[in-house]
């Protein structure tokens, strides 16, 4: 990490502020180049309106595509002394009305295709100040136009009074009550957090970072954090739905980092055995999510024949765990690596003592990228929370099970909990069995995790319909696309005549996995 560097914008300032990048692309936006300086302008005149509507550590949430406005209000609201808030656009209205109550996001920066969501907006949250939107939004609503603003606004000469044990973001995941949770990360965190995978990936200024993958996702995000803070190119697309356009950009614009997960990069082989292609510049190959396959490792090697390839672990709660040097790829098969630069990490049985060499147990992680707890989750903070080696401190409890072998390096072997991680995103089960049982017709869903080679893991959802219904699993899976983002969307639909229970009644999903494996 730049130690000259404390607050996430101070890296815009700088390279905006130096001749050799004012002119340089920051980010290239379907296309269009728009330049540090470009980026700083745009990005402290929306301070300014931000700044006269919001005090130090207020919220602003951020429901946009991957867009040229979505990065100019993220460092915009940074740059006016508030907490970034980023929602994925396909979020449905009651999901999005939970995250800005629970969070009192003071303002909402959004996309005018997406206005049906939230207008009129969500009437319980005593806390919302203004809505400001790009693009076409509907009239007869209190809405201030995002361009109109920037236009029309001089840029913001101050600089807040943050200082890096502040909140930079609180960035909502799945949980297991349903019900999705905050987690606090400061700008002391992620600058590290950014800095360490700056490191080990071995970036500089000159590379160009492709990113198809939704800024409300972490792993999204830190390719746009990495990019500013060496100085480097960002190309943002809204996503991988039309790769042969994105293969022309990354063409066009010289990529050199190319991140993935695993369905991305199933498409990119399945594309490969219809026509051979190669991108001889790229030169690093990311993964995260699920865990990428040493027969997926491989043949990615015939499309990115020159690329360093990282298998890497990590969840949203200290953002990156473990990485696997790409020269040990070969050598260490099955594994996700040592802990990231200036970190540590050890397993621990279920009584706290250590875990012998070999065996099983929970994965901990100690380092300035774990997260400060769960926003107005103290119960769950301190189930992820544990007391760590010194007085006082407190280590990352993954709930993750792991294998360490005498070498130190980690093995995945399960999850202690039911999240079900899928296309690079974590799922509750509850989430989607609520949303499904508000389909008329449905008496009981279970929804559960099965291992898939593209997915990483596929959700699966087990029906029962009331006595005499007709729904089909094609009316079903419709409703659950109203109903759920496209991730969440089960893959899977089986109906059933009936589903097992434990003694007190309840859904027993180790009895259903049994009973249908067999």
């Amino acid at each position: 990490m730049n130690p000259r560097l404390r607050l996430m914008h101070e890296a815009l300032l700088a390279r905006a502020g130096n001749p050799a990048f004012r002119d340089k692309p920051a980010v290239i936006v379907e296309g269009q180049p728009h330049t540090y300086g470009e980026l700083l302008d745009k990005a402290q005149r929306l301070s300014a309106v931000i700044g006269e509507r919001v005090q130090r550590g207020d919220r602003v949430a951020i429901y946009m595509d991957n867009s040229w406005f979505c990065v100019v209000s993220i460092y915009a609201a940074w740059l006016a002394g508030a907490v970034i808030l980023l929602i994925n656009p396909q979020t449905k209205r009651d999901k999005l009305g939970f995250i800005l109550d629970d969070s009192g996001a003071r303002i909402l920066m959004s996309d005018g295709h997406i206005a049906k969501e939230f207008v009129p907006l969500p009437g319980s949250n005593s806390s919302f100040v203004s809505v400001i939107c790009s693009g076409d939004f509907p009239s007869g609503h209190s809405i201030d136009c995002l361009e109109h603003l920037i236009r029309d606004t001089a840029p913001r000469s101050t600089l807040p009074t943050t200082i890096a044990l502040d909140l930079a973001a609180l960035i909502y995941t799945s949980g297991s009550t349903g019900q999705p949770k905050g987690v606090m990360q400061t700008h002391q965190s992620m600058l590290f957090a950014s800095g360490s995978l700056i490191e080990y990936l071995r970036l500089d200024h000159d590379d160009v970072i492709l990113c198809v993958l939704p800024l409300a996702f972490d792993y999204g995000l830190y390719q746009l954090l990495m990019s500013v803070q060496l100085g480097a190119t960002l190309v943002l697309e809204r996503s991988f739905t039309y790769p042969a356009q994105v293969f022309e950009r990354m063409q066009a614009f010289k990529v050199t980092v190319f991140p993935g997960v695993p369905t991305i990069f199933a498409m990119l082989l399945s594309a490969h055995r219809r026509e051979a292609f190669r991108f001889e510049g790229i030169t690093r190959v990311t993964n995260t999510a699920a865990a990428l396959s040493d027969a997926v490792a491989t043949r990615l090697r015939s499309i990115f024949p020159n690329a360093l390839l990282y298998k890497m672990y990590g969840l949203t709660e200290c953002k990156r765990v473990s990485y696997l040097e790409p020269e040990l790829v070969d050598a260490r098969p099955g594994s996700v690596g040592k802990a990231i630069p200036g970190t540590e990490v050890y397993l621990l049985n279920a009584d706290g003592s250590a875990t012998p060499t070999g065996e099983t147990g929970v994965l901990h992680v100690r380092g300035p990228h774990v997260m400060l707890g769960y926003w107005n989750r103290p119960d769950l903070s301190e189930q992820m929370l544990r007391p760590g080696k010194l007085p006082g401190e407190r280590v990352l409890c993954t709930q993750d099970q792991f294998r360490m072998d005498s070498d130190g390096f980690l093995y995945f072997v399960g999850r202690s909990d039911e999240i079900i991680k899928t296309r690079g995103e974590k799922v509750s089960p509850v989430e989607v069995e609520n949303a499904m049982l508000t389909i008329d017709d449905i008496r009981e869903v279970s929804v559960v995790a099965v291992d898939d080679e593209l997915l990483g893991q596929a959700i699966r959802a087990y029906v029962v319909l009331q006595a005499g219904a007709t729904l089909s699993v094609g009316q079903i899976r419709a409703q659950c696309i109203t109903r759920l983002e496209n991730f969440m969307v089960p893959q899977q639909i089986i109906l059933c005549a009936d589903l097992p229970k434990t003694p007190n009644g309840k859904i027993s999903k180790t009895a259903l996995l049994a009973q249908m494996s067999s």
